[in-house]
């Protein structure tokens, strides 16, 4: 079998394999690989293969891809998933929430929670019960939450 059939194997393979992942890294890697076939149909030794492969590879992954995933970012607004997508919802104390412990009901869900340590003392310490917070970040499996400020503590919102 001809050498040129290999890479365009590969080429083949990595860019099928690229469409269940959408890194943009496999689809890099099929380029180079395209690259060495094209080497290969030419008649270049195998090194040269290698090399042309490999330097397409490189150049596409380092100059191409960021090009493209900016370019891409900017078309299609990122969706946030999981665990980020709590980020800047609202929830509901259950159980006081200190810096240390706590429980908040966020979307549905039963979470642990601690209050958010921004350097600012917290007049109480805590988040009494029925309180609604904002969750400021993720930390694993609890939620850094930050008390709502209530109407009268900002009227312009109570309109």
């Amino acid at each position: 079998m001809q050498g040129w059939l290999w890479w365009l194997g590969a080429a083949l393979v990595l860019a099928v394999i690229e469409m269940l992942s959408l890194d943009l890294v496999l689809i890099m890697l099929a380029g180079g690989a395209a690259a060495g076939a094209v080497t290969a149909a030419a008649g270049g030794p195998f090194w040269l293969q290698i090399i042309i492969a490999c330097a397409t590879a490189a150049l596409l992954l380092f100059m191409l891809r960021p090009w493209l995933l900016r370019h891409l970012r900017d078309r299609v607004p990122l969706v946030e998933t999981n665990a980020a997508a709590q980020v800047g919802r609202v929830a509901v104390v259950l159980s006081d929430v200190t810096e240390t412990s706590g429980r908040v009901k966020l979307a549905g869900e039963v979470w642990s929670a601690r209050l958010v340590d921004d350097g600012i003392p917290n007049s109480s310490g805590h988040v009494p019960e029925g309180s609604e917070v904002r969750v400021v970040r993720i930390d694993g499996a609890t939620a850094v939450v930050e008390p709502v400020a209530t109407s009268h503590e900002h009227p312009e919102r109570s309109a």
